[in-house]
């Protein structure tokens, strides 16, 4: 693996919680270019020829291993699009951990698209965790726009922890899934903006075989002058199951819009959703007050338990 810099190391460690070289299969990207990469037996990384990206291709069967493909940015005014493909084996039960880091120092923009498509045969499990965040001083924005598709075959399941906690400016997340009989889905978010940030997170689900399933839930917090809008859609054209909540904490002067929708195509479809958006009650503030904190710290612990 190549030489990385402190900063660069601290966003590894922020994003995917690697402090040295990770076991198994990796590939990490620094700066629009490859600092790393390595396959295994059963998992290969395999560069794409005509854009920028990757494809993974796990075998059939293959347990206990784990795949890490993390992204650093350190330059200002660098801007790429990635796109990875992951193509999951019958059977196979795999951690997939990626993410984002970005510090920009500088006056320019600097923005990471990242394109993720997953193909899970029949049986196959994943774990999928992406993380965002961003730091440094400078006055140029930090930009991230992930696009991630979800093809789920016959009793295959996906289990997404989708995270944005710190630093990241401007970001609308996209994220499309199809499933057929039997197949599940997932999707556990967290996200906190502040200052004039901006999160839009989009979720499509189209449960499209018997007895598939979808479980979409967002827990945010907005503060100071930021925005956020969860707009989450399921579709139930099959007898299935389908449950969307966005539950949230707004502060100072933040704006927050849920956008939950269900579609039913078929007399078997059990769709519901849930919201809900408010301010962090005065009886909690007080019961912590009581116990010493202040009232900056006790908000702190509500948020970081909310957020859990």
């Amino acid at each position: 693996m190549k030489q990385l810099d402190e900063i660069q190391l601290r966003l590894l460690r922020e994003v995917a919680d690697l402090h040295e070289v990770p076991e198994g299969a990796y590939n990490i990207r620094a700066n629009g270019d490859s600092a790393g990469r390595a396959s295994t037996s059963n998992i290969e990384i395999v560069p794409k020829q005509k854009v920028s990206g990757i494809d993974i291709h796990i075998k059939p069967g293959t347990k206990n291993e784990s795949v890490h493909i993390p992204v650093v940015l350190t330059q200002s005014g660098l801007k790429e699009t990635v796109y990875n493909d992951f193509y999951v084996g019958r059977n196979a039960d795999v951690v997939i951990v990626a993410g984002c880091g970005i510090d920009n120092c500088g006056n320019q923009d600097a923005q990471h698209d990242g394109i993720h498509r997953f193909f899970l045969e029949p049986g196959a499990h994943v774990k999928y965790v992406e993380k965002h965040y961003g730091s440094g001083d400078g006055r140029g924005r930090r930009i991230l726009n992930p696009v991630t598709e979800v093809h789920l075959e016959e009793n295959s399941s996906m289990e997404m922890e989708m995270v944005q906690i710190k630093g990241v400016d401007d970001t609308e997340r996209t994220t499309r899934a199809e499933l057929k009989a039997g197949a599940k889905l997932a999707v556990r978010e967290r996200l906190m903006t502040h200052e004039k940030q901006r999160a839009i997170s989009v979720y499509t689900v189209s449960l499209n075989g018997a007895g598939s399933s979808a479980d979409v839930v967002s827990r945010s917090v907005a503060r100071d002058d930021s925005y956020q809008k969860f707009d989450s859609r399921i579709l139930g054209n099959a007898p299935c199951q389908g449950h969307t909540e966005c539950d949230s904490i707004i502060m100072d002067r933040g704006r927050i819009l849920a956008v939950p929708g269900l579609e039913a195509n078929d007399v078997d479809a059990a769709l519901v959703h849930e919201a809900a958006i408010g301010k962090i009650a005065g009886e909690q503030l007080m019961k912590l007050m009581t116990l010493g904190l202040t009232e900056a710290e006790a908000e702190e612990q509500i948020i970081n338990g909310f957020l859990k």
